[in-house]
């Protein structure tokens, strides 16, 4: 047995301090494939904790049959379209660049590198945007999160199949978006 299965066990058990483990294991990653998804990282803690506090409380219903991140990561996704569905408010991508926080120290010799780089990221994060969250959602699984078709199959209750399609179009729509807002270079 895991340690995962383990602490599982005793968060069963109600020993809160073993769940509070699996939390502690799982958060950060869970954080950054939420505020990809939302855009926006207070909204990305909130959504973060109410898919901890669902989790705690539907542990029992957890048939491991997929990962534990798995699971928790299917609540966290219906945790942010259920705020989206409630909120439906449009966030400016200028707003979404802010909210999305620093970017990351690069060391490469060259001054303009990661001036370059910057602004390359946050083309991307305009195109990403634009796609649809079903687009903008399979792309995160499968690219940021890294996950398998068959992972993402069980996370969106689609069959293996579908999520091919769908990574497909929502590729296919990136392209598009970047070759919109980038027309002067070759995007490929």
């Amino acid at each position: 047995m895991s340690d995962e299965s383990q602490l599982i066990e005793q968060a069963l058990e109600g020993h809160s301090a073993a769940f509070g483990e699996l939390v502690r294991l799982h958060q950060d990653r869970l954080y950054s494939a939420v505020v990809h998804i939302v855009g926006c990282r207070s909204e990305a803690e909130d959504v973060v904790q109410d898919a901890f506090v669902q989790a705690f409380v539907k542990l029992k219903t957890f048939k491991r049959n997929s990962r534990f991140y798995t699971w928790l990561y299917r609540i966290a996704f219906n945790v942010s379209i259920s705020r989206r569905r409630r909120r439906r408010v449009e966030v400016s991508v200028e707003h979404s660049r802010d909210t999305t926080g620093d970017e990351p120290l690069d060391t490469s010799e060259s001054p303009s590198e990661p001036l370059e780089q910057a602004e390359r990221r946050e083309k991307l994060e305009q195109a990403m945007q634009m796609l649809t969250e079903e687009h903008r959602s399979i792309i995160v699984l499968r690219h940021m999160e890294e996950f398998a078709y068959e992972d993402i199959s069980q996370i969106l209750d689609i069959s293996v199949g579908t999520v091919r399609s769908r990574l497909h179009r929502a590729r296919a729509q990136l392209l598009e978006n970047l070759k919109r807002i980038m027309p002067e270079e070759a995007v490929s």
